[in-house]
């Protein structure tokens, strides 16, 4: 795995293929860079660039505990981007990686492509979210995250899919149980006070790819159809029988989705 020392912190990723085009995904929490690991197998190829990294307090990245501002993982995506010689990219991320990539782009939006934002909403927190957001924080440095995963694990991946796909139910809670509480507690606090970023998407003057699973309750299918109708550019994609993760449970599906859109960037 390659690191890259970026400000204060030193961030692990991994990429795939070459060239030209590029493509940056953002994991989600409590997850890390290894939730990609399908796309940048199936994506990284001669003319296309893939990297995939751990935010900061995930994964191999260091953990800064306290509180990370969506505005401080936007500029570690661009110091990553800038560390690697990416003048231009597309970005994409799931969940909470679909909110670091508007953020980004309201900071940067020269630098970026195309959109990708699967299973995301771009409305800010509402004050009970915000402070169970905070609450959330504070949990998970007094517990761990063992129960926590233990809750979430059947809104993450979808209940018939943890008997169908057992592989990809194991990967989902290995990733959650081993991120470091700290790191997300961090974020957690940090997202609390992320803005609303539907005024940033109805500016947006790049393509946008957004998915959802039908099954998603964390992100419904009314979230997806409102970046949808808000962007000036952007296709839908639902995908049926999948939760918050339909790159993991659907991965033939989601990727059909998302080669569609990168030909479509490519063409441009």
């Amino acid at each position: 795995m390659p690191t890259a020392s970026i400000g204060d912190i030193t961030v692990g990723y991994d990429e795939a293929g070459d060239g030209d085009q590029a493509l940056v995904l953002v994991h989600g929490h409590p997850f890390n860079r290894s939730m990609w690991q399908p796309q940048l197998e199936r994506f990284g190829r001669p003319g296309l660039r893939v990297v995939a990294a751990d935010l900061r307090g995930y994964g191999a990245t260091s953990v800064v505990p306290g509180t990370t501002t969506f505005e401080t993982f936007a500029r570690d995506v661009i110091g990553l981007a800038d560390h690697l010689n990416l003048g231009s990219f597309a970005l994409g991320g799931l969940s909470m990686g679909g909110q670091i990539v508007m953020e980004t782009y309201r900071l940067f939006p020269e630098r970026i492509t195309g959109l990708i934002l699967a299973d995301t909403s771009a409305q800010a927190e509402t004050p009970a979210s915000r402070t169970a957001r905070r609450q959330l924080a504070d949990r998970l440095e007094t517990e761990g995250m063992g129960p926590y995963a233990e809750e979430v694990l059947t809104k993450m991946v979808a209940p018939s899919n943890i008997a169908r796909l057992p592989e990809v139910a194991d990967k989902v809670m290995l990733m959650m149980q081993q991120t470091p509480s700290a790191g997300a507690a961090a974020a957690m606090r940090g997202r609390s006070d992320r803005p609303d970023y539907l005024e940033t998407l109805k500016s947006a003057t790049v393509p946008a790819l957004v998915v959802v699973g039908s099954e998603d309750d964390f992100t419904p299918i009314a979230d997806a159809e409102l970046m949808h109708n808000t962007l000036p550019s952007s296709t839908l994609a639902i995908i049926k029988g999948a939760a918050h993760m339909p790159n993991l449970e659907r991965e033939d599906e989601f990727n059909a989705a998302l080669d569609t859109f990168l030909l479509s960037l490519e063409q441009r």
